[in-house]
């Protein structure tokens, strides 16, 4: 049976045509089933809204990486310089350090605009009527997100551990 185990919500018949004109229409009800004037509302459709809301999300976090990004670059070239001139353990790990938090800041920049760009792709299969397949692509472009943002929690502790790094050579 389609749609077996999600959520169903029933709503009035009456209250899917004359809402307005009948303020006094019963509320929608939540459950396996329903009286005979209801109809099923399904938690299976997708409409052109859904994908443009992570829009702002993902241009706010795709932000936050290209800094990141670039912080690391200026950071490198500092740690380099310092290298260059007085070579430690210290600089060693932090460029280390800086060379595997680069490339999962790159990684982390695939996955985010490879999930805005299958949101797009999935408004443009919901305005050509594919809903089924749209929803799928838009199920991936959610578990791209997913990947993005741990990969962001993991890039997040390796930097703290360059942090204590650093603090720890302080406290020499």
């Amino acid at each position: 049976m389609p749609g077996a185990g999600l959520l169903r919500i029933f709503v009035p018949t009456t209250a899917l045509t004359d809402r307005k004109s009948r303020p006094e229409a019963a509320a929608p009800t939540i459950g396996p089933s329903a009286p005979a004037p209801y109809n099923e509302l399904s938690m299976e459709e997708l409409t052109l809204t859904t994908p443009t809301l992570l829009f702002s999300a993902v241009s706010l976090i795709l932000l936050a990486y290209t800094n990141r990004f670039l912080s690391y670059a200026q950071l490198i070239r500092t740690l380099k310089e310092l290298h260059v001139q007085n070579p430690s353990k210290v600089t060693r790990a932090q460029i280390d350090n800086l060379r595997l938090r680069l490339r999962l800041t790159r990684t982390m920049q695939v996955l985010g605009v490879t999930s805005l760009f299958l949101c797009v792709v999935t408004m443009f299969l919901i305005y050509i009527g594919l809903q089924a397949l749209s929803g799928w692509v838009f199920g991936i472009a959610l578990l791209l997100l997913i990947g993005s943002l741990g990969i962001s929690i993991l890039e997040i502790q390796i930097s703290v551990r360059a942090l204590e790094i650093h603090l720890h050579d302080m406290e020499r």
